[in-house]
């Protein structure tokens, strides 16, 4: 199990420092947001510009945003961006992706797709171009939304095969199950509908992942939740579940409108240090 913190805000220069403070206290990675406008969250910065910040503090913890919605993101912009943070932080970087959250201004406010389904289009045509162009051979992509003449990008990401891409997964929608199949990692998630998330069905899902992923390369199961830094036993008991169900990285996260006391409960329990199992 790997374990990660997602900051929900802070100012620039709190952001850097909380990253650097996570990876003194043994956290493995640290996350940022991509948003554009979400008025009730308060302050938010271009998630490109701070992860460079958090690379140029930090040596070893992994970095990413959770999550970026490829559809209202030009996917070759996206590729020089992630490649050009891959390389300043000598392969760190991790590129969840999914569909993103509607009350995010930086959809329905500056007119780009909200319908799911065309959403989920651009996703797999983003992710194709993605992947395609960091591949540092002539590429070029013809599809329903976005088409790309022949380029080639250099340099190829630090990381080999590739920049490790984690997917939301809809359980048990098998075509989004599927997508996430394709690449490195899943985001687990359920409609409204159908539920929590339950360890059970994380367990079902790796191992409807071991039955019908075709590469041998490693793949993630990342879920979040909160834990009480000041009590190991507690916190232990917390992850577990989820850790022998298949999970493989546990997310610290502490979502809310950002404040002054949210800050110090952020900090306190990054420097408190990851749940680790006992």
């Amino acid at each position: 199990m790997q374990y990660g913190f997602i900051l929900p805000g802070g100012d620039l220069s709190t952001l850097i420092e909380l990253a650097s403070e996570a990876e003194d206290a043994g956290w493995d990675g640290v996350f940022y947001w991509d948003a554009i406008c979400i008025e009730a969250a308060g302050l938010m910065y271009d998630p490109w510009i701070v992860l460079a910040a958090m690379a140029t503090r930090t040596t070893r913890i992994r970095i990413g945003a959770v999550l970026t919605p490829l559809s209202r993101r030009r996917p070759w912009k996206v590729a020089r961006e992630t490649v050009t943070l891959d390389h300043l932080s000598n392969g760190r970087l991790i590129l969840p992706v999914g569909l993103g959250a509607l009350d995010d201004g930086g959809f329905a406010k500056v007119g780009e797709a909200t319908d799911r389904k065309v959403r989920a289009q651009l996703l797999d045509e983003s992710l194709e171009i993605l992947t395609g162009l960091w591949s540092g051979q002539p590429f070029s992509f013809h599809g329903q939304h976005y088409h790309v003449e022949e380029m080639t990008f250099l340099p190829p990401p630090v990381q080999s095969p590739r920049i490790p891409i984690w997917v939301v997964g809809v359980w048990p929608r098998m075509k989004s199950m599927q997508r996430a199949l394709r690449y490195d990692g899943l985001l687990p998630n359920k409609m409204p509908d159908d539920g929590e998330i339950t360890p059970a069905d994380i367990q079902a899902m790796k191992t409807f992942i071991a039955r019908e992923r075709s590469s041998a390369t490693p793949f993630d199961i990342v879920w979040e939740g909160e834990t009480p830094g000041e009590n190991h036993g507690q916190a232990s008991d917390i992850v577990r579940p989820w850790a022998e169900a298949g999970a493989t990285w546990w997310m610290e996260t502490r979502w809310g409108t950002w404040s002054s006391s949210r800050e110090q409960q952020v900090r306190t329990r990054i420097r408190q240090g990851p749940p680790r199992i006992q």
